[in-house]
């Protein structure tokens, strides 16, 4: 019972932890994005990209070509507008810088000349701004349509916007949005903007959001998206393509571009524009921009299940482990059930993912785990204390390898409850122990009788019997409880022969005293009443009822008769186990019929032995 309540206990406390963690605490979204991480990286290692967008690869491969043309990075801005008149002229849907024109080049100012100059004679050229940390940036009313700012109701156009803009161009080509690419907590982003609110009642799209509404994409409400990663999209370098344009015979397709969109960016790693994703802690931003375009065009980013549906599983995955062990279900059989049960939410996870849904499970398996392990931990210490106080309790009258067989076969329990069984009774007395004691020193006379019932028990134990108690000088066993034994009565006439043959040893051990020293065995077999009986200080495991008077009488009746004496019950009980010397009919004390008594002894076998 005080089992079953510490497990409620705990599905208590974990829903209460739950509950704090679903409204404030969110300490197990790390579980989430981990799992849905792993499973996002498997699922992109399954999902194509779109062919519709290209990225123009500033790579390393670029940066080596171009170094004796162009010299080291930063390039002459002149570069991008020959690519941008080359790319144009073969129809893209769109051509789209995933690179800052946010300072003046002072050194070359001719080179930008040649950017603004190009670039209002391409409407389907896009440059990025970003999101200044200080919002200190331009006063809003001086920006120029071309952003495509939003105003709502209340929108002050004197506020100041926390942008940072392409001032490279002209501004009627500030076309484009902002690139801000933000990590959660932990450092990785999942998401994507789709717009934000740059000054009190304006907003600005981002860059994905804003290409896609000028192409007439279906743009979803709110501030972002989740983004649905993919294998990877196709990298052209650089270098490859600037070469091609500036050669006489082309050597690349004309129609290379021709209704695709062209991201031009960067993946190489010393220009660090590496950011950290689900996929990897160094993914380009170019392919991040790329991912958000493809969601977009196609409509298949990631939608989140609705909220409550994972603190609904979580919770039921605990009350299911509760009633688990609370219905004592073997905790290995609990623990295969509760993997194939978390191996079927991945797979129904994973299965999602591939319908554009996005079920977080990481913080419901790790709830459920979480319950498993404490709850387990508590069934193995209530069970490791559960044995220690019955090998305690039984160790005191039972062999410790009898308990040990209790426990391991759940009998322990059902040995603890008092009931009516056929047992058999030993009794085995000192005759003339108190002569005896009357010529010995007392310290002598506890050694003597150490010694002897240290033998005597051990050969009781040996034959699976239960120690009742000493009386005195006198041993009180028996057999049949509380480990079930048909032949109880068998085994209990097996161990009165053996102690009787012991005693013969332990005689001649004693020398002076061996010819004084004499015992008497009675046995008999009945019904008894078996079980823990007296007080809560004081507990022992004991037999009560007229059979054990009667097997004390007959230990009675074996001076001048035999050392050892059974009664007829006993006799029958043993078939044809002992050979059997009858000693006739006896009158005992508080019977009124007199007991027939035997005395038992090994059958000799066909050599006489």
């Amino acid at each position: 019972m005080l089992k079953h309540f510490s497990y409620l206990r705990l599905l208590l406390l974990f829903l209460l932890l739950l509950l704090v963690d679903g409204s404030v605490g969110h300490f197990t979204r790390d579980a989430d994005n981990t799992v849905g991480d792993m499973l996002l990286r498997q699922r992109a290692q399954q999902r194509p990209a779109s062919d519709d967008i290209v990225i123009v690869d500033i790579d390393q491969k670029s940066l080596t070509a171009l170094m004796g043309e162009l010299g080291n990075w930063v390039w002459p801005r002149s570069v991008y507008a020959e690519m941008l008149e080359g790319l144009d002229a073969q129809q893209p849907r769109a051509i789209v810088f995933d690179l800052l024109f946010n300072e003046l080049d002072v050194f070359r100012p001719d080179s930008d000349q040649a950017l603004q100059q190009v670039a209002p004679q391409h409407p389907h050229a896009y440059f990025p701004s970003t999101l200044l940390a200080d919002g200190r940036g331009p006063v809003v009313s001086t920006l120029p349509a071309s952003l495509g700012l939003k105003a709502v109701q209340g929108a002050d156009p004197g506020l100041r916007s926390p942008l940072l803009l392409p001032i490279v161009l002209p501004q009627e080509s500030w076309r484009g949005g902002l690139i801000n690419f933000d990590s959660e907590a932990d450092g990785i982003g999942r998401h994507y903007l789709l717009g934000a609110d740059i000054a009190r009642g304006w907003r600005m799209p981002s860059m994905p959001a804003r290409v896609g509404a000028d192409l007439g994409w279906k743009i979803p409400d709110g501030e972002r998206i989740r983004l649905n990663w993919t294998h990877g999209h196709k990298h052209v370098s650089f270098s490859d393509i600037y070469l091609d344009f500036n050669r006489e015979h082309r050597q690349r397709p004309a129609d290379e571009f021709k209704n695709k969109i062209v991201l031009i960016g960067t993946a190489a790693p010393g220009l660090q524009d590496l950011r950290a994703t689900p996929l990897s802690t160094i993914y380009p931003g170019i392919g991040i921009l790329a991912t958000a375009f493809d969601n977009l065009e196609h409509g298949d980013w990631l939608r989140d299940t609705p909220p409550w549906l994972a603190p609904v599983v979580t919770a039921a995955l605990l009350i299911l482990l509760w009633l688990g062990f609370l219905r004592s279900v073997n905790t290995l059989w609990l623990g295969g059930a509760l993997l194939l049960v978390s191996l079927a939410i991945v797979a129904g996870s994973y299965s999602l993912l591939q319908k554009q849904i996005y079920w977080p499970i990481g913080s419901s398996l790790g709830w459920a785990w979480g319950y498993y392990v404490l709850s387990a931990l508590l069934a193995y210490l209530t069970e490791k204390l559960h044995r220690e106080q019955a090998v305690q309790l039984f160790g005191r009258f039972l062999d410790r390898r009898v308990v040990k067989q209790l426990v391991e076969t759940g009998q322990i329990d059902d040995a603890k409850r008092a009931e009516t069984r056929e047992i058999t009774i030993l009794f085995s007395d000192i005759r003339g122990f108190t002569t005896l004691s009357e010529t010995r020193p007392p310290e002598y006379i506890v050694n003597l009788l150490n010694r002897y019932f240290n033998r005597q028990v051990e050969i009781i134990f040996r034959h699976g019997g239960t120690l009742d108690k000493f009386i005195g000088d006198a041993i009180m066993a028996f057999w049949g409880a509380p480990v079930q034994d048909a032949d109880h009565a068998k085994h209990a006439v097996a161990a009165a022969i053996e102690m009787s043959r012991d005693l013969e040893a332990f005689k001649r051990e004693l020398t002076d005293l061996g010819a004084e020293f004499e015992i008497g065995i009675g046995v008999h077999t009945g019904k008894a009443v078996v079980g823990f009986i007296g007080s809560d200080a004081q507990l022992s495991y004991t037999v009560i009822g007229d059979t054990i008077n009667l097997a004390s009488r007959i230990e009675g009746q074996t001076k001048g008769v035999s050392r050892l004496l059974v009664s007829e019950v006993t006799r029958d009980a043993c078939h044809d186990a002992f050979e059997f010397v009858d000693h006739g009919s006896h009158s005992v004390k508080g019977r009124e019929q007199a007991v027939r008594l035997f005395e038992p002894r090994p059958k000799i076998n066909e050599e006489g032995q």
